[in-house]
């Protein structure tokens, strides 16, 4: 029998103890990559290193898809070009520039920076004709607020490099936000794990030629390789590319949405506690203060978009019943038309369903990245 949990998650259904457990993972495990990423670099060549990192996980993920599902590994020419793509903007222009920009700059001040991407979204997604809420406009302009805090000159622990590197993290930002709504609105692999087998084949293929062709290998010599160098490529490869991704495909179909999407404002305070207690990496006021004003904002705009999005799904329910004619109760009061089954069905569906297709862009831009 399968020990079930005394707490519940928004919905009122009790969910098991290994939910938590493998959120606790993704939070643990996607909150210390920016550590990883950070010691590996020390003595390996970046975007080499990281290049091998996506490649072996991705070989890896598809040899249990094989294994497991080898029927799944059917995909179309568009559902393939989309991952492909997506994982160059992910991978490429993501982490790729972040893992350059922590050659100079600290790893928690990175993972407070690569947490403004769902602001970016929100960004992209107005560009494309949305007029998102006025509450969510505000988290926007918060949150940049928090950069200029970030990447103003500080020798208290802010910046700590250069501004060059600094917007680059930013840039690594917007190309995530770009490849995330690639995924979220073109066709994609019905099975996540072999699009995210294509995007990490596509983008780790890239980053590898990129080193190369950077000189990243002119003089590397595995013996300068530092025995925690190598321990940090195998954690961010097996640890980071496979298990925290795998307990994060599977917890979606256990807790909400808006449970799941918290990591989003766990990662970053971890990072900065793991960098600063472990690499010793200066936090000062501009960090804090910069740190704090970001998580809000992103806090607010991921929770305004997804009360939005949870409305409007309502009220399409509400007014496809109406013309129905079923009578029905909602919210503790009859009305003609409802069908209040229906619609608790449809809540909880737009909540915690395993394909999430009630999730906003910006809480699935999350996960993606």
């Amino acid at each position: 029998m399968r020990a079930k949990s005394n707490a519940t998650a928004g919905s009122g259904v009790t969910v098991p103890f290994a939910a938590w457990g493998a959120l606790g993972i993704v939070y643990v495990v996607w909150g210390s990559t920016y550590l990883g990423i950070k010691i590996s670099i020390e003595t390996l060549p970046p975007l080499v290193s990281t290049g091998i990192r996506f490649t072996g996980a991705a070989a890896l993920l598809l040899l249990a898809i094989a294994v497991l599902k080898p029927r799944t590994l059917r995909v179309s020419r568009d559902q393939f070009g989309t991952a492909a793509l997506s994982g160059l903007l992910l991978l490429v222009g993501g982490n790729g520039m972040v893992v350059l920009a922590e050659e100079r700059i600290s790893s928690g001040l990175a993972a407070l920076l690569v947490s403004t991407t769902p602001l970016w979204v929100v960004v992209l997604r107005s560009i494309l004709g949305d007029r998102p809420a006025l509450a969510t406009i505000i988290g926007v302009g918060i949150g940049f607020g928090g950069v200029a805090i970030l990447l103003l000159p500080s020798g208290s622990g802010g910046l700590h490099g250069d501004l060059g590197h600094g917007v680059l993290v930013v840039g690594a930002a917007l190309s995530w936000a770009s490849g995330s709504l690639l995924s979220i609105r073109r066709p994609m692999p019905p099975n996540p794990f072999l699009g995210s087998v294509i995007q990490m084949f596509a983008g780790g293929s890239v980053l590898g030629a990129i080193g190369i062709g950077r000189g990243e290998l002119r003089g590397f010599a595995l013996e300068q390789v530092s025995l925690r160098s190598w321990l940090a490529l195998l954690y961010l490869m097996l640890a980071g590319s496979v298990v925290a991704f795998t307990a994060y495909i599977w917890v979606l179909g256990q807790l909400p949405v808006s449970t799941v999407t918290t990591y989003a404002y766990v990662n970053p305070v971890l990072a900065v506690f793991l960098g600063a207690v472990l690499l010793s990496e200066p936090v000062g006021p501009s960090v804090l203060l910069g740190g704090a004003v970001i998580v809000a904002a992103v806090a607010v705009v991921v929770t305004a978009e997804g009360r939005r999005r949870r409305a409007d799904r309502a009220a399409v329910a509400v007014q496809a019943r109406a013309v129905a004619g079923a009578p029905a109760r909602v919210n503790g009061s009859a009305r003609p038309g409802v069908n209040a089954p229906a619609v608790t069905a449809l809540e909880h569906h737009s909540d915690s369903s395993e394909l999430k297709a009630g999730a906003t862009d910006e809480e699935q831009t999350i996960r993606v990245v």
